[in-house]
């Protein structure tokens, strides 16, 4: 019999970040170990219903609940943005942790805090990231990202903020160094090995384990009609704001066509405003997606990870339409993969579109590389493989163990 241990999570709280951390923290809990959640209010219930307890901490980050949006446009304030959340956050986290010290800590690579505490209470960190990590073809983009913005004086303020922030928590790596690799004991990524373009050129110290898809029940299901059409799911994600011009390219591209086309608009859309649909058409502000996936014969996305994971997860072709974020970096591999096809919205037609869609679809070499990829991301362990690295870096007091041993 081990000893359950204190495991400390720390994410941002943002959807990409904290889903695909929940089915590891229920699987934790399940294997007995104590697990303390560093969230907001906004994702404290899903956060207990894995068992785990949510430690309530001030953010800076914009509230979907609330309405707010990312600066986008302003890359700057988007850097800016995260090192304020770690500004806001490490004063209830400390606190809340401090008199009850994990025994190890699990976190998400944007919680730039978990370094800081990790260091400053001696305890061995797993870092954790829902997209590719920086391996080493992504200094040479760095240094182009440095490049573009080194003459702006808001990066520059960034800059010397983000050096005062680490000396201050006594971390001596590099801005870029604790941005993007970090100083962990581990690290994990929730995305199959096949997508890391540089999988081969990692250490051992890298472990992908392939998606953790929370299943969500609590985002109800979708009901496929009875009419035999085969679904298509058109969703750019809920991040980024996406042009009317696109959805109405989309009645135009299906309208009269074999799909039925569940099309997701966003949860600030005018439904009102689509007017009469053609037939095998719906349009929603939202839809349980994994449900609509699961029933689906075609994908077409702006590409985020969450998205792209959870249609290989459900063995289905994507077309994409990346916005940016890591979109361009995932319609690139499904292309390489044979799963995908990536366009762009610049020459997008209707025509352009519909054929993407029946291509793709009608791929007869498309299925076998599909289900070969599903094969490889069950392998790879998930959730399970993911507890196993933690409790790798537990001490020694700990079996490691898969879940069926534990039971």
């Amino acid at each position: 019999m081990s000893t359950a241990s204190h495991i400390a999570v720390f994410c941002i709280p943002a959807s990409g970040h904290v889903h695909p951390t929940l089915p590891i923290v229920s699987e934790l809990v399940g294997r007995g170990h104590r697990v303390s959640y560093a969230t907001t209010a906004d994702f404290a219930p899903r956060v207990a219903a894995t068992g785990a307890t949510p430690v309530v901490c001030a953010s800076a980050l914009p509230s979907m609940t609330r309405g707010e949006s990312y600066p986008h446009d302003d890359a700057v304030a988007m850097y800016d943005l995260f090192l304020q959340e770690a500004v806001t956050s490490l004063p209830d986290q400390s606190a809340a942790f401090g008199a009850d010290r994990p025994d190890v800590i699990l976190y998400d690579y944007a919680s730039f805090n978990a370094q800081i505490l990790a260091r400053r209470w001696g305890i061995p960190s797993v870092r954790t990231s829902p997209t590719h990590v920086s391996g080493p073809e992504f200094a040479d983009e760095l240094d182009l990202v440095n490049f573009a913005l080194e003459q702006n004086p808001a990066w520059e303020a960034h800059r010397r903020a983000f050096r005062q922030f680490l000396d201050a928590g006594g971390i001596d790596l590099g801005i870029d160094e604790a941005i993007y690799r970090g100083r962990a004991d581990r690290y994990l990524a929730t995305i199959p090995r096949e997508i890391q373009r540089d999988a081969d050129r990692l250490d051992d110290r890298y472990t992908f384990v392939g998606p953790c898809i929370d299943e969500r029940p609590h985002d109800g299901r979708w009901e496929r009609p009875a009419d035999g059409r085969p679904v298509l799911l058109v969703s750019m994600g809920s991040v980024r704001a996406v042009e009317t011009g696109f959805y109405e390219l989309c009645l135009r591209a299906f309208g009269g066509s074999r799909w039925r086309v569940v099309l997701v608009a966003g949860a600030a859309a005018d439904l009102s405003a689509f007017g009469e649909l053609p037939d095998g058409f719906e349009v929603h502000r939202s839809v349980p997606q994994l449900s609509v996936l699961a029933q689906s014969a075609c994908f077409v996305t702006h590409a985020g990870m969450g998205s792209v994971l959870e249609g290989l997860y459900y063995g289905v072709p994507m077309v994409t339409l990346p916005q940016g974020f890591d979109g361009f970096d995932n319609a690139a591999a499904l292309d390489r993969l044979g799963v995908g096809v990536t366009l762009g919205f610049d020459d997008l037609t209707a025509p352009r579109l519909r054929a993407a869609v029946d291509g793709l679809a009608d791929d007869p070499a498309v299925p076998g590389r599909l289900a070969a990829l599903r094969t490889a991301m069950r392998e790879a362990g998930g959730a399970r493989a993911a507890a196993d690295v933690v409790e790798q870096c537990l001490d020694g007091s700990v079996l490691v163990r898969s879940s069926a041993a534990a039971t």
